[in-house]
């Protein structure tokens, strides 16, 4: 025994057999490198496990384990066999790999021979060629385990007692002796076995300590081989060999070896087991479970884990328990990580069943019993039912689950969930399942299973009261010790759970069933029955694992999160009766998820956008986060020092040594929250809700802008407030790392291989969701209202009942009162649907009470009697369809006892209810329903019992209920509550509700998982980044509450860090995706929290506030929009504010006077800190990166600031420039920018500028001016291409200042400023040369005659040095213009005069610079199409230039000079001009002189009557004079406007102004004399055509209208002002034609409208004379008369003719005459004599002289003109025959010389025509002899006398 003790830790070799132990040796390291398949997997797979969770190495743990061991427990060395615990997980794997490394396995598709011996086997055994077991005795065939090690045990064994006692244990020992001596134990391990095996069963300590010492070394050299006597192929196992049995019989096949040993060394232990045995068999059946080659499966491996277990719980050392509890986590760790390294390897890995089926490790029942599968974990024959090991509980599993179970619903037990899940048996006799060939693979992640379900259901085990308050009892240690064990399999195992590949398979519903399909239902029960605990550490490790499987299994366990969430933690958190640590710990958990932008992301995807989801759950969230960061604190809250939260980041797991673990399990599972200083105070919960939304924006940032964040100047995320030196709690870096993520984000965007990740898909899926929760409220409030909507958006497919009872029973969320009232109308249409609703509920097979409960329970009865009759004869009418074996002889008894049952149900649970109804009364109330018989009373009875045990009551009011709890006020309950933890009851009651709501769903599931309907099943894996912004804009309220609360309330300078923090990640989101609203909230509310506007108020909080609002505009710049204002504003402020703290300003004083306080001294200091100032400085600085539109964002904030400082200053010496000087600045920064953005730019500063300039403050107005210099100067320093206008733009602000500032001193800095450009930059000057000019046109007509006097200067330098420059850049118009705006100014003559010299000076300087290429128009107009270009753009703007000083110009001396040079310009030049030229300059020139006479809206350019008429009777004349001159000097090239002039000579003849018109006549005269000779016969008949134009329009035909003369009744002769002008004054008054209708015969005229008519009748009469006068002068001139054809001269005949035969006839109407006379037409009796004697004589003259014309063309229209020229004569000489000597002395004289002329004619008329006529004339001339003829006529009497003698041949001679 000593030599067995000294020797066994190091194992040296036997010294009898070196050489033999050395070659083995060889052999397998021969092996070992030669295998492909050994992997470090193999050889430690501790080591793997613990490297892979980042903890410390497990066996150093252990180790450390084993220490305290040894020194608390010496006494265990000496007692038990000498290796210490730590061998349990130490030396056996050290020598196993280090000297004695198993061979590795054969090749998997390698089959063996027909006797294979071991998985680890060789395929050909042979001697000669390697050992043929890896049995490692050197006893037999070469094999190398140390002899010492097992003879001295057996030598042990056969020296006890009990040998003696026992022949069996004597002789098994001898035989195993015997065999060891004779080398023959390597091939016979059952007979070296069998005497260990018996040890064990005797009760001496020694002993059993001695052979589980041995067993577990022989494990570890993988001794235990079977010899294959073993049938692996029996249908199911032999039974465990218990104490007392015979190991074999010839009846029964032998258990495999494997079974044989885990079954001996389980059995050792029992309630009383001494701790040292209690350590062995740890240590052994550690050994067995982790070896890597003998394989423990099923029921074995349940045993051994059974046996730990319940050594942890009912061993009293805590040493024991420790060793218990780390080797329990080793094995488990092990079943996991074997499965993961097959799955590994999957692929390649093929070796099967078939080929390891002689192994012991596998060879045993593939179809045990249900009971042995199920993992019971008892140890045989110890039922312990105060311990938690699963004794009674699993043999009996109905039992846990009955407790607290509503009696309405089927008890839910394990069994009901087993039933679905027949994973547990395996092939019976074969390895292929339906098909499939079983491989190790599969038997390993069986056990894992089995192992998996066994954790879980001990964790379902109910506590009582009692248990719950005792951390040490046994039920709470089990308890906690398996959940500790299920987090830690799902922390280091979660690829398993997920991996697709790992699949069970089950024999007896030939099912494959994936891992995680297997587990699901366990470990949701043991989530919902454990989540509720009000024990917080049994409540955290929930919390715990549900963390797990959300980060983990949530793509294949969505509706079961989505239960849990819904059901438990969501409700949780928002429970007034849950602890303040229960909330944080959830809340700490939600934070993770937080912190997980995909899992966030996915949320929102799944639940939110997923109308299969009861809730939304990210939106919820959201909610109850921010509600608890903006929780008002409770009054009596005593201010606790805080901890650090936790919450925000757990710690990672390379520092899970550093965990504080709770005492009772004494397992830490690497990444757990540390919740020790959680929930402690409701101001901490509020921090942590607050670093919850904090987590979330930051999550969002970096899912929604991380690709995007490495482009930006500034990292996304600023993470100040996690990185400061005072914070050194458990947010770790690592954590920040992740969430400031750079491009490296796309990690996370991982998208699904199956379904695209379509963000506007999911877009129509939440608005969808949305639609259908607004119509499901719209139901609850007006059902009718609400079905109508749902029909319209098209959630019930159609107005058909069917769908519409669809749709009411299927649907979450309506109200069930709602339904019950809708059904229940009695419409036909809501009749239809009720029937078509009860018809969908199914009640086959159900008993009364059961339908009645689903019938009820589906809506709530409403209160009429009618309604209840409809639903209550249905009902019974759908039962009795159902139901074929019911006691009812028709419908009606049903129908009748479902009335008896509901008011039986009120009767028994209405509180109210005094008097209760007995069952007797039930039965009898029942009598003779049954068509007149009885119901049977068992059936009754029944009914009775089950309706007063269990009210019929809808589901939402149970939960109503109990969420119900409050107390009553009163002393009496006060008194009674003494000692009551009501909010614990409160919780309780309340939590059980939950629990089984929650089963009662997860049943639901299961049963429709079972069906197979996977529906709205599939997970959405998140990879867009567009997601993040719906998930924004539903939950932006509750982040900006959640953020400004916190800020408003605190002065904690880390609360506040956190809070800006998020309104940082809050603005990056709405910026980066444009949501301007929620943009213009939080930057709004973050520019309020500075305080700027209230510096007194101010606290080291706003300055942390100005420091945010400057980071985001530095960040957010380009996106910021309009939100820049609130961010200039504040920039403004802060220097105001600067201002303030230096002294340099005052504080403005409030409403009532009283100055405002200014800022502490601490803070202005901080105001003037590196971090505010140098921010502040980048805003502007930076500015130049901005895109092309914000900067126009920016620059319009810009001004608007400047605006409102501006105006805030008033007229203060020292207005506020602040931002009017970021402004120029900004202007500098950002001149490099392209032209297209800088326009943009400019278009409003320019606006800004012209504002500012304008400005009354003349600090302001000059600043703004010098400011604009200088920006100018520098502007002007860029180069601009031809055609292009920046500088024209850049410079109006200028010009837009001397307009509008009245100021002289500023116009006179404008001149300056101007004077500087020009002489610093005029050779970079090119549109800008326009604005100048501009400026200078505008100073010219300012009042002030030194500015005038400054600008004229200006421009005659200008023109005298830089001509070519503003030729060449196009300003010449613009130079002209502004010469003539000097020319037109009347105040300073002297300009006016030097400025209308120089612009005549300009063309002859024009025409000699080259650049205006008109030097060689003089000599080449042929060349007519570009000259036409040059013409207009220089001659033209100095003729107009002319022009408009002669329509504009105040001067008359200026006028006249300009109307002198414009016309001597156009003789000088003219004949150089294209004829598109002359037609321009007479169109645009010279006819607009004369607009004024047609049109009165060119008078308004004169400003008095008087102004007018002398420019008319001046300038006017003299133009027109002038055009005729000029028209007559360049006929020929002019003639082709003739038409022009004539109409404007009719217009200006056609003028009541006598003097216009006689200037007119004279014109048209002159024109006609000067150019007689150049006018062609079509010119002639347009001449004519004018002349004809002018009698017709001058003809006063209303003389003879009636109307005129109809007598008016009028007032006594009022002097009437009369608008008439003074004669001297003359004004334009165009003629109203003659086609105007008359008035009509009864239209009554006023006396003023006569007056006017009268007097326009008057001014025609006086042109008509003036006209013919004309005429008369124009034809007695010969060289008219000589070109003028006859045609046109008998044209302008009759047209004279005609005005002869009107005078005639209105002389002759001595009654019109009178009545004219009498109306008041005129004073005397109008005549119109001249009018009438004026015309004859002219046409007499011209006939005759036509007559006498010997010209061909005259001689042939001689008889036309005879027949004109005798009615005329004759009917003149018959009219002076009657005129009377008396009284028509007048008439006498104006007709003699008339009459003369006429007979003269007659006298000359050729000797036939003078017959022809004689008869005619002869009497008239005759009449004359008996007048009073004067001398004129005589002699002309005589010759006719004479020649009638003659023709008459009364004489011979004609005189």
């Amino acid at each position: 025994m000593e030599h067995a003790t000294s020797q066994s830790p190091d194992l040296p070799p036997h010294p009898h057999e070196p050489n033999a132990i050395y070659e083995n040796i060889q052999v397998n390291e021969e092996q070992s490198t030669n295998s492909p398949n050994t992997s470090v997997a193999d050889e430690a797979p501790l080591e793997e496990i613990h490297l892979e969770n980042g903890s410390a190495n497990a066996q150093a743990s252990q180790e450390a384990v084993a220490d305290s061991t040894t020194e608390v427990h010496p006494e265990i060395e000496e007692s038990s066999h000498p290796s210490s615990p730590l061998e349990v997980s130490q030396h056996p794997q050290q020598e196993e790999t280090q000297e004695d490394r198993p061979p590795p396995p054969p090749p998997r598709d390698v089959v063996p021979d027909s006797h294979p011996e071991s998985r680890m086997k060789s395929p050909a055994p042979s001697v000669v060629s390697g050992p043929t077991h890896k049995r490692s005795m050197t006893m037999s065939k070469g094999h190398n385990v140390s002899v010492v090690l097992i003879s001295t045990a057996l030598e042990a064994i056969a020296a006890s007692k009990d040998a003696k006692r026992s022949a069996a244990l004597r002789e098994s020992t001898q035989k195993a002796l015997d065999l060891i001596k004779s080398n023959q134990a390597g091939d016979q391990p059952r007979e070296i076995f069998e005497p260990l095996r018996l040890a064990c069963e005797t009760r001496n300590e020694k002993l059993i300590i001695a052979s589980l010492d041995c067993i577990s070394k022989l494990i570890s050299y993988s001794f235990f081989e079977d010899d294959g006597t073993s049938a692996y192929s029996l249908p199911s196992p032999p039974p465990s060999p218990g104490p007392g049995r015979a190991p074999s019989s010839a009846s029964t096949p032998l258990p495999s070896l494997v079974d044989l040993v885990a079954h001996t060394i389980t059995s050792c232990h029992s309630e009383a087991t001494p701790d040292t045995i209690s350590l062995q068999i740890v240590k052994a059946l550690l050994a067995l479970v982790l070896s890597a080659n003998i394989l423990v499966h099923h029921s074995s491996l349940l045993k051994a884990v059974r046996t730990v277990y319940n050594i942890f719980l009912l061993s009293t050392d805590p040493v024991n328990q420790m060793v218990a509890q780390g080797g329990l986590t080793q094995m488990v760790h092990h079943i996991f990580t074997r499965c993961r390294r097959g799955l590994g390897t999957k692929s390649t890995d093929s070796s099967t069943l078939a080929e390891m089926s002689q192994s012991p490790s596998t060879r045993q029942s593939f179809s045990q019993s249900r009971s042995d599968s199920d993992s019971q974990l008892t140890a045989n024959g110890h039922h312990h039912q105060e311990s938690a090991s699963v004794t009674g509980s699993d043999q009996d599993p109905e039992v846990e689950e009955d407790v607290q179970k509503p009696k309405s619903q089927p008890a839910l037990t394990l069994k009901s969930f087993e039933a679905s899940n027949p994973l547990d048996a395996l092939p019976e006799g074969g390895h292929y399942v339906h098909g499939h060939q079983l491989t190790l693979d599969d038997l390993f992640v069986k056990d894992a299973f089995l192992v998996f379900r066994a954790l879980c259901k001990l964790t379902m085990k109910p506590l009582n009261t009692e248990s719950e308050r005792d951390l040490k009892s046994h039920p709470m240690r089990s308890k906690l010790l398996s959940l500790q064990l299920v987090l830690t399999v799902l922390n280091s195992h979660m690829p398993l759970f997920v991996d697709p590949n790992a699949i069970i398979y089950s024999s007896t519903s030939h099912e494959a069933t994936t891992f995680i399909q297997a587990v699901n239902q366990y470990l949701c029960l043991c989530l919902s029955r454990n989540a509720v605990s009000p024990v917080p550490q049994v409540f955290e490790v929930s919390v715990e694992i549900f963390w797990r499987v959300l980060a983990g299994m949530r793509t294949k366990l969505k509706k079961e999160i989505e239960v849990l969430l819904h059901e438990i933690f969501v409700p949780i958190l928002e429970m007034r009766t849950s602890t303040l640590k229960q909330k944080a710990v959830i809340l700490g958990m939600f934070s993770r998820l937080c912190q997980d932008p995909q899992a966030l992301v996915e949320v929102y995807l799944n639940y939110d956008c997923d109308s299969e989801a009861a809730d939304n759950i990210y939106e919820h969230l959201m909610n109850i986060i921010s509600k608890f960061g903006t929780a008002a604190p409770s009054s009596n809250q005593a201010k606790v020092a805080e901890p650090p939260s936790p919450a925000l980041s757990p710690a990672p797991k390379n520092q899970a040594n550093s965990q504080i673990t709770w005492n009772v399990s004494g397992l830490s599972v690497p990444g757990t929250m540390d919740t020790s200083t959680m929930g402690l105070s409701e101001s901490q919960l509020r921090r942590q809700g607050l670093e919850c939304l904090v987590a979330v924006l930051r999550s969002l940032v970096t899912w929604g802008t991380g690709s995007k964040a490495t482009d930006e100047s500034a990292p996304p995320i600023s993470a100040r407030s996690f990185t400061d030196e005072s914070k050194k709690d458990s947010t770790s870096e690592g954590n920040l790392e992740r969430l400031s993520v750079g491009g490296s984000v796309e990690a996370f965007r991982q998208a699904t291989p199956d379904i695209a990740d379509d963000p506007s898909r999911f877009e129509s899926a939440k608005q969808k969701k949305t639609t259908l929760l607004e119509g499901i409220k719209k139901f609850n409030f007006k059902p009718k209202r609400g079905i109508q909507f749902l029909l319209e958006t098209g959630f019930i497919k159609s107005k058909t009942p069917q769908d519409i009872a669809t749709f009411l029973l299927t649907t979450d969320g309506l109200s069930k009162a709602m339904i019950g009232e809708y059904l229940g109308e009695g419409e036909d249409e809501n009749i239809a649907i009720m029937h078509c609703f009860v018809d969908f509920l199914d009640f086959k097979e159900q008993s009364f009470v059961d339908a009645l409960r689903l019938f009820l329970q589906s809506f709530r009865l409403p209160g009429e009697a009618q309604k209840i009759d409809r639903f209550m004869l249905k009902f019974a009418e759908r039962y009795m369809a159902g139901n074929t074996k019911t006691p009812f002889a028709s419908a009606e008894c049903a129908y009748v006892l479902a009335y008896s049952v509901i008011l039986l149900n009120t009767d028994a649970h209405n509180p109210q209810i005094k008097k209760r109804m007995t069952k007797p009364d039930f039965v009898r109330n029942n009598r003779g329903i049954n068509d007149g018989g009885d119901l049977p009373e068992d059936f009754l009875s029944v009914i009775f019992d089950e309706i007063v045990s269990n009210e019929i009551r809808m589901k939402d009011e149970i939960e109503a209920g109990l969420a119900n709890v409050s107390t009553g006020p009163g002393l009496a309950n006060a008194l009674y509550n003494v000692g009551r933890d009501l909010q614990k009851e409160a919780y309780a009651t309340l939590s059980n509700g939950m629990a089984n709501k929650t089963e009662a769903l997860f049943r639901t599931m299961m049963r429709g998982q079972r069906k197979g309907s996977k529906g709205g099943e599939h997970f959405f894996s998140a990879s867009h980044f567009v997601h993040v912004r719906p998930m924004f804009e539903v939950a932006w309220i509750p982040f900006l509450a959640g953020l400004s609360g916190p800020l408003q309330e605190t002065d904690d300078l880390e609360v506040v860090e956190l809070c800006l923090d998020g309104f940082k990640n809050a603005i990056r989101i709405v910026c980066f995706f444009d949501l301007e609203l929620q943009r213009n909230a939080f930057v709004t509310t973050l520019a309020k929290f500075t305080f700027l506007n209230n510096l007194g108020e101010m606290k080291t909080k706003n300055m942390e506030a100005i420091k945010a609002l400057l980071d985001v505009a530095v960040t957010e710049g380009n996106n910021l929009k309009g939100s820049w204002h609130e961010v200039l504003t504040c920039v403004s402020q802060l220097e105001h504010m600067q201002l303030i703290s230096n002294g340099l300003e005052v504080p403005e004083s409030g409403k009532k006077g009283r100055s405002k306080k200014g800022p502490s001294e601490e803070l202005a200091t901080e105001s003037r800190s590196t971090h505010i100032t140098v921010a502040a400085d980048m805003v502007f600085s930076l500015s130049h990166y901005l895109s092309g539109t914000a900067i126009v964002n920016f620059v319009q904030a810009l001004c608007d600031v400047s605006w409102e400082e501006i105006q805030s200053s008033g007229l203060s010496t020292h207005p506020r420039l602040f931002s009017l000087q970021k402004l120029v600045d900004i202007s500098y920064y950002n001149m490099s920018r392209i032209r297209l953005e800088w326009s943009n730019m400019w278009e409003i500063l320019g606006e800004h500028f012209n504002l500012v300039c304008c400005h009354n403050n003349l600090h302001v107005a000059s600043f703004a001016l010098d400011s604009l210099r200088q920006l100018a100067v520098r502007f002007l320093e860029k180069e601009e291409l031809p055609h292009f206008r920046f500088q024209k733009d850049f410079l109006k602000p200028f010009e837009y200042t001397m307009i509008h500032n009245q100021n002289p001193d500023l116009r006179d800095l404008v001149l300056q400023c101007l004077q500087q450009m020009i002489q610093t930059r005029s050779q970079n000057l090119r549109s800008g040369w326009r604005t100048m000019f501009g400026v200078f046109s505008a100073a010219s007509k300012v009042s002030t005659e030194r500015i005038a006097n400054s600008a004229f200067e200006i421009v005659t330098r200008l023109n005298k040095d830089h001509f070519p420059a503003v030729v060449q850049h196009g300003a010449f118009a613009d130079l002209t213009v502004c010469i003539t705006e000097f020319c037109k100014v009347s105040k300073y003559q002297k300009i006016s005069l030097l400025a209308i010299a120089m612009l005549r000076g300009v063309i002859p300087v024009m025409l000699q610079t080259p650049e205006c290429s008109l030097s060689a128009t003089v000599d080449n107009t042929t060349n007519e199409q570009p000259m036409d270009d040059t013409m207009i753009r220089f001659w033209f703007p100095v003729l107009f230039g002319f022009y408009d000083i002669i329509m504009n110009g105040e001067d008359l001396e200026v006028r006249r000079l300009a109307l002198d040079s414009l016309f001597s310009t156009l003789k000088t030049y003219g004949k150089t001009y294209p004829v598109e030229f002359w037609d321009t300059v007479c169109q645009e020139l010279l006819f607009p002189i004369f607009s004024v006479l047609k049109s009165s809206q060119d008078l308004s350019r004169f400003s008095t009557q008087e102004d007018m008429s002398v420019w008319l009777s001046t300038t006017m004349i003299q133009a027109l004079r002038d055009l005729i001159d000029l028209y007559t000097f360049y006929f020929d090239i002019l003639e082709r406007f003739l038409d022009g002039l004539l109409d404007l000579l009719c217009v200006c003849i056609c003028q009541e102004n006598d003097t216009l018109a006689r200037i007119g006549t004279s014109c048209f005269q002159q024109l006609l004399e000067s150019n007689v000779s150049k006018l062609s016969a079509s010119r002639w008949e347009r001449v004519t055509t004018t002349f004809v134009r002018l009698f017709r329009t001058t003809t006063p035909y209303q003389l003879f209208d009636e109307n005129l003369r109809i007598e008016i009744d009028a007032p006594a002769e009022t002097n009437e002002p009369s608008n008439e002008p003074n004669g001297s004054t003359i004004l334009p008054a165009p003629l109203s034609p003659n086609h105007e209708q008359p008035p009509k015969p009864d239209a009554r005229t006023t006396l003023a409208e006569r007056r006017r008519i009268f007097k326009q009748i008057i001014v025609k009469c006086v042109l008509q004379l003036l006209l013919i006068e004309t005429t008369n002068d124009l034809l007695r001139n010969d060289g008219i008369y000589n070109t003028i054809p006859p045609a046109q001269l008998l044209r302008m005949m009759s047209v004279l003719d005609q005005s002869y035969q009107f005078a005639r006839s209105f002389n002759e109407d001595k009654d019109l005459r009178t009545g004219l006379w009498k109306v008041g037409f005129m004073k005397h009796l109008p005549n119109l004599l001249k009018q009438e004697s004026s015309s004859a004589a002219t046409l007499v003259h011209v006939l005759l002289r036509m007559y006498h014309d010997t010209r061909p063309d005259h001689q042939a229209a001689r008889p036309q003109i005879a027949e004109r020229l005798v009615p005329l004569g004759v009917g003149v000489l018959r009219d002076f025959n009657k005129l009377k000597a008396e009284t028509q002395s007048k008439n006498i004289s104006a007709w003699t010389p008339v009459v003369s002329e006429i007979l003269d004619g007659f006298c000359r008329f050729d000797r036939q025509d003078f017959s022809q006529y004689l008869s005619v004339i002869y009497p008239l001339a005759t009449e004359l002899l008996s007048r009073d003829i004067p001398p004129e006529i005589r002699q002309p009497l005589k010759t006719y006398f004479e020649r009638v003698g003659y023709v008459k041949r009364i004489v011979d001679i004609e005189s």
